[in-house]
């Protein structure tokens, strides 16, 4: 009776204090990321109605069904294990509980299969602890963290699991119950220590039934202290994720009197949803693992970018709010300095390894270092925190989102840290800025007189003398008022010599079809694509602005393009400007695509290539056309399409995207090499693309590889062309070179 009452005190004592502690570590994390700028309350009401109006599928999908998990077929099969058994045996350690207070399993019907289900689950969950460690030590994925840290989370899980089928197992001896079925491993387990009599049951039940609270409320304590406080924040997340389209970036005030400063210069200027992202990671490694900048020896990685931000606003959170970090200990016994990032370069990739992660890897760890005499509140984040270096490598490719299991936006902040860089400090890459000096004062990036955009027409028309060709007529909106298509040709389109190639397919093949389209000429401007994403939003906007202006004096509702960044620019990103909700944003491959299967364009003539199709990230990622640019070399006769190991939704940036199509690669190897060795491993004749910058990339790619004579680079307009007029019949057809 005593010890009855004596255990029933000591269980409520330990589990209120493991509650208490509990508590306070995730109220002052709360209280950190308030530092943050407020959610908008309108964004808020649009998150949950968004929610609400997709009936939740996706939160469903990602947060039980373990979507994004399950892209990784093994770990995400261990995973959904863990996840799972945590939930079963809840139940299962409630009634742990009700067994040492009270002396009697849960009066529950059909406790026999509760049991089963029980000890099955048990010994599932330790089975992927084990694939876990093997993951981790076995196999030793690059992606994955190693050392005591990472490794403390499986000796919790397996110590929890031993403790519940020894706890199980010892309850059977005290009680004399025999063996079972529907308790197989704590039946062995009992079986093998028959002979300890009943006091010895009684108090290795008890031992058992301790260890398995303390442990359990241990873990309770541990979890929101360290990267398994994603157990809480990312159902939050991914609930609270971003309603817009994936490719629209937040729209900054700029008439804003009041605002202090644009962009992120401090880790407060964060919004209070990005700062939640650095509580829901994982530490997976996911996002690491796809990055194109990782891949080839940046210095970035998307993993270690959340992480070094996490650990900064805990440290700095815990300064300036006074709520320590860490509990049960105090905060003075957990002070002394901040995390900063040292100098630090990845080392070269190995000898023929077309891309490998383990350099950066390697660099950020070593690089993430503590300063005992660092002030968290002084520490710089651009510098401090993040390099120049890191945040200028990012090509804005998503595939870092796309992977990551608990929907963090990472691309989001990286633009954010360029904004403050370019409009508060004035500072971006000499390359970069060459680039946004030349848009300023001739509308495109390399300087070229704007009175030469409308050049690429004249080229396309008939010398003197000679007949014109009807099918490279290219009608101004001035010259043909009643179009229905706009054909925004853009600054590689309008300038580049190889991309005017594509435009002049595309202009065929439209007149070939009957389309009724015009361009701007002279009046066209950049899309604003480049300056955005390069921080300069300013610039951005003012383009954005004009060109508007534009589609409403010439009455434009329908657009087609040949370039993905322009193609988002438009689509997603315009209409917070004021472009009309009823315009139509097209992509060349979706309006070609269109005009064959409705017959009004004919690939008849046999195109003999074996063809691989390098998806554009801001046209697959960023808008999910992945079939339409696959259908057109398809539907050509001849034609054999193959397709690279990373394809569709986790295709491989070639390197262009973010800006730095502009700005040279200083460190690692050339991202488009990497692609294009990805691309040789099949031995394609072709690799088509579907944007300026990938067949700029792929063919720049191929020439540093010395392979541009047996692989040759074409946008898959130019192939239709081929197959509907004959191969040679343009001047980019798949014959020629």
């Amino acid at each position: 009776m005593i010890w009855t009452m004596v255990n029933s005190l000591a269980f409520l004592g330990a589990t209120g204090a493991a509650l208490y502690w509990f508590y306070r570590v995730v109220a002052h994390r709360y209280a950190y990321v308030r530092l943050g700028k407020p959610i908008d309350g309108k964004e808020l009401a649009a998150a949950a109605k968004e929610a609400l109006g997709r009936g939740l599928k996706t939160f469903a999908a990602e947060t039980f069904g373990q979507r994004k998990l399950l892209q990784d077929r093994r770990s995400g099969a261990m995973h959904v294990v863990i996840f799972y058994g945590f939930i079963v045996l809840q139940f299962g350690a409630l009634d742990l509980i009700v067994r040492g207070l009270f002396g009697a399993p849960l009066p529950l019907p059909a406790y026999p299969a509760f049991e089963l289900l029980q000890e099955t689950t048990v010994a599932l969950v330790l089975l992927a602890m084990g694939y876990a460690a093997y993951r981790r030590y076995g196999e030793k994925l690059k992606r994955l963290k190693r050392g005591w840290k990472p490794s403390l989370v499986v000796w919790f899980i397996a110590a929890l699991m031993a403790s519940v089928l020894f706890t199980l197992a010892f309850d059977r001896l005290r009680h004399g119950e025999p063996a079972a079925w529907t308790a197989p491993v704590s039946s062995a387990i009992a079986s093998s220590m028959a002979g300890l009599g009943e006091l010895g049951a009684t108090v290795g039940f008890y031992v058992s039934w301790w260890a398995h609270l303390l442990i359990l409320l241990a873990f309770l304590v541990y979890v929101p202290q360290s990267k398994h406080f994603h157990i809480i924040t990312a159902p939050i997340n991914i609930l609270l994720k971003k309603t817009a389209p994936p490719g629209r970036l937040t729209k900054l005030d700029l008439e804003d009197e009041t605002a202090e400063s644009f962009g992120v210069g401090k880790v407060e200027d964060f919004a209070q949803k990005q700062l939640l992202d650095l509580f829901a990671c994982v530490e997976c490694g996911r996002c690491t693992n796809v990055c194109p900048a990782s891949n080839t020896g940046k210095l970035l990685s998307p993993m270690h970018m959340i992480a070094k931000l996490r650990d900064h606003l805990v440290e700095k959170g815990a300064a300036v709010t006074s709520k320590s970090p860490w509990v049960p200990w105090t905060a003075a016994a957990s002070a002394g300095g901040a995390h900063m990032t040292a100098a630090a370069a990845p080392g070269p990739l190995a000898e023929g390894v077309v891309a490998d992660i383990g350099p950066t890897m390697a660099a950020q760890q070593a690089a993430w270092t503590k300063s005992p005499e660092a002030d968290p509140r002084e520490v710089p984040l651009v510098g401090g925190v993040m390099t120049e270096e890191e945040i200028w490598a990012c090509t804005t490719c998503r595939n870092c989102e796309d992977q990551c299991p608990v929907d963090n936006e990472h691309v989001d902040k990286i633009v954010d840290l360029r904004r403050h860089l370019v409009l508060m400090e004035g500072r971006m890459p000499h390359d970069g800025q060459r680039a946004m000096t030349n848009i300023e004062r001739q509308g495109n990036p390399w300087g070229i007189s704007r009175n030469d955009r409308a050049k690429w027409i004249a080229e396309l028309a008939a010398p003197p003398g000679e007949p014109e060709d009807p099918l490279l007529r290219v009608p101004t909106v001035k010259e043909r008022p009643d179009f229905e298509w706009l054909f925004f040709v853009g600054s590689m389109g309008a300038y580049d010599n190889r991309t005017k190639k594509v435009s002049r397919a595309v202009v065929r093949l439209l007149n070939e079809a009957g389309v009724s389209f015009a361009v701007l000429g002279g009046e066209e401007k950049g899309s604003g694509d480049t300056p955005r994403r390069l921080g300069n939003e300013m610039l951005f906007q003012q383009l954005a602005t004009e060109n508007i202006a534009l589609f409403e004096k010439y009455n434009v509702r329908r657009i087609v393009t040949a370039c993905p960044h322009t193609y988002n620019t438009l689509k997603n990103e315009y209409p917070e400007f004021g472009l009309g909700a009823d315009v139509e944003v097209a992509h060349h491959t979706e309006l070609l695509d269109s005009l064959v299967a409705q017959g009004r364009l004919k690939p008849t003539h046999a195109v003999e290539e074996r063809v691989t199709y390098h998806d554009s990230c801001y046209l697959g990622r960023y808008n999910e056309v992945y079939e339409p640019p696959r259908r057109l070399p398809r539907g050509s006769p001849g034609a054999e399409l193959a397709e690279m190991e990373r394809n569709r939704a986790n295709g491989m940036c070639c390197g262009a995207g973010g800006g730095r199509m502009w700005m040279e690669e200083t460190q690692g190897k050339r991202v488009n090499v990497a692609r294009v060795e990805q691309a040789l491993i099949l031995r394609p004749t072709i690799v088509a693309s579907a944007c300026p910058y990938c067949l700029a990339m792929m063919e720049d790619g191929a020439k540093l590889l010395d392979v541009d004579e047996s692989l040759r680079t074409r946008d898959v307009a130019e192939l239709l062309e081929a197959s509907v007029f004959g191969p040679g019949s343009g001047s980019g057809s798949a014959s020629g070179k």
